[in-house]
């Protein structure tokens, strides 16, 4: 353990008592081992930062276009989001031509876009009579839109517990001025 030499004899010459340089040696191998016990202790114990992601499943690219059908969905539980520029957000439900809800301009957070999922969540759960059968959401960015828009409104679909979504990039030409406000 630890050990300190002071050198002391006990005797001398004569009975004349020198008194001599002590040589004090400290063992500090108690000291590091103390301190690697502690960095060990403490790397074990705390929590890293884990990041924080959404998990987003993307479709195979597949090449060949025969493959491709259109999918027909109820338009009565289908809302489209439209994302433009300078956070810009247009949402209507049903179809463009014979909306149910909308065209309205939103924004985002609790009292905009949220506020309105919520609320047509609820209304689409009537109207089917099953919950397993929810609201559909067609997310469209345009190409001028923020990729913090996009992150906002999938947040906003883990928030409103929307499970069935999905992020379309085409525009038709009426969705295009709708988003231009023309």
């Amino acid at each position: 353990m630890a050990e300190l030499n002071t050198g002391d004899d006990g005797g001398g010459k004569g009975g004349k008592v020198r008194s001599k340089k002590s040589n004090a040696k400290v063992d500090l191998t108690a000291m590091v081992d103390l301190a690697f016990l502690l960095i060990t202790f403490f790397m074990l114990t705390t929590t890293l930062s884990k990041p924080q992601s959404m998990s987003l499943g993307l479709p195979d690219k597949d090449d060949d276009p025969s493959k491709n059908k259109d999918i027909k969905v109820d338009e009565n539980r289908t809302m489209t989001v439209l994302l433009g520029e300078d956070n810009k957000l247009v949402y209507y439900m049903g179809l463009l031509a014979a909306p149910i809800g909308g065209p309205k301009d939103m924004a985002f957070g609790k009292d905009g876009i949220r506020k309105e999922i919520l609320s047509r969540k609820v209304s689409v759960v009537e109207y089917t009579g099953n919950k397993s059968k929810g609201m559909i959401v067609i997310i469209k960015p345009s190409k001028k839109s923020k990729y913090k828009n996009l992150v906002d409104i999938l947040d906003e679909m883990a928030i409103t517990g929307v499970e069935t979504y999905a992020i379309v990039p085409e525009f038709t030409p009426e969705e295009q001025k709708l988003l231009e406000g023309k």
